[in-house]
């Protein structure tokens, strides 16, 4: 994957690993910058996530394609630019309506167990935020191989199952799988593979996110609990309301960025495996 760079003032600095997903964001750089872009910019885990699905997910010029569980919109918005017709769908109001703010069409409203779409319409499948959310992942499972076409590519994203003092850490500051809107704490790559069954052919998987991009993760958090930040489903999805409400916060921490992106380079000399887990599989 292509190191991260330190933040600059446009969305062009972020290099992406794929070359149609750059241009895609470096086009934001021509017009002002929504706010969950700029939000984008200063978070080493949502870049590393889009990373991530984006690579994932290979090319997508011209093909019909559905990102799940997006939060606030940042990561559909990026993965539209990319190329292809796109939907999406995330499992609150609160989030459907921050996706909205960016995307503005074909984004819905799923409790996991429907998806408003038609049979086999999807060559490309991600699930950017949902599993772990849903109530009943074995009818999300279903619905997303009804949706997939044959020899469709489904990638998914979900916590990596595994007990740590950061978990405990977690823990004891409140954030916990509840707060979080998990249902389930995560998953490893054998009860993924499991819950993917008949449909799906699991052909990747790996691990990312180590001990000091989690503990920025923790630590982020933990300030927006104390700000007063509700969860909800979906957690604490962070929205242009808040951005707004929080302005000076959120500058002050667009001064410390570099310092914090810095400190997640330190994952590089972390020999444990990641908290996050990234998996594609083939629709069968």
């Amino acid at each position: 994957m292509a190191a991260l760079r330190p933040p600059t003032s446009s969305v062009a600095a972020l290099r992406p690993p794929t070359g149609s997903v750059a241009e895609a964001v470096a086009e934001s750089a021509a017009v002002p910058e929504p706010w969950a872009l700029a939000l984008f910019r200063r978070s080493v885990l949502k870049q590393r996530k889009y990373a991530e699905i984006a690579r994932a997910l290979g090319p997508t010029e011209g093909l019909r394609c559905l990102d799940l569980g997006s939060d606030n919109g940042v990561v559909s918005l990026l993965l539209r630019r990319g190329g292809g017709r796109w939907a999406s769908a995330d499992l609150t109001e609160e989030a459907v309506a921050s996706i909205r703010g960016l995307v503005t069409s074909d984004v819905h409203l799923t409790d996991g167990a429907r998806l408003p779409f038609a049979d086999a319409e999807f060559d490309r499948v991600a699930v950017v935020d949902m599993l772990e959310h849903v109530r009943d992942e074995a009818a999300f499972v279903a619905e997303l191989a009804r949706v997939t076409r044959p020899g469709g590519r489904l990638v998914v994203n979900t916590p990596h199952l595994k007990t740590t003092a950061l978990r405990r850490l977690r823990h004891a500051l409140g954030q916990t799988d509840e707060k979080h809107g998990h249902l389930r704490a995560g998953y490893t790559p054998e009860r993924l593979d499991a819950l993917l069954g008949a449909a799906f052919a699991l052909e990747s998987h790996h691990t990312y996110s180590r001990f000091f991009s989690e503990l920025v993760d923790t630590t982020l958090n933990a300030g927006m609990g104390a700000l007063g930040k509700r969860s909800s489903a979906k957690g604490m999805v962070v929205t242009g309301d808040d951005v707004g409400r929080h302005r000076a916060l959120f500058r002050a921490y667009g001064v410390l960025y570099p310092a914090v992106w810095a400190l997640s380079r330190l994952d590089a000399l972390v020999p444990a495996s990641g908290y996050m887990l990234l998996a594609t599989a083939r629709r069968r």
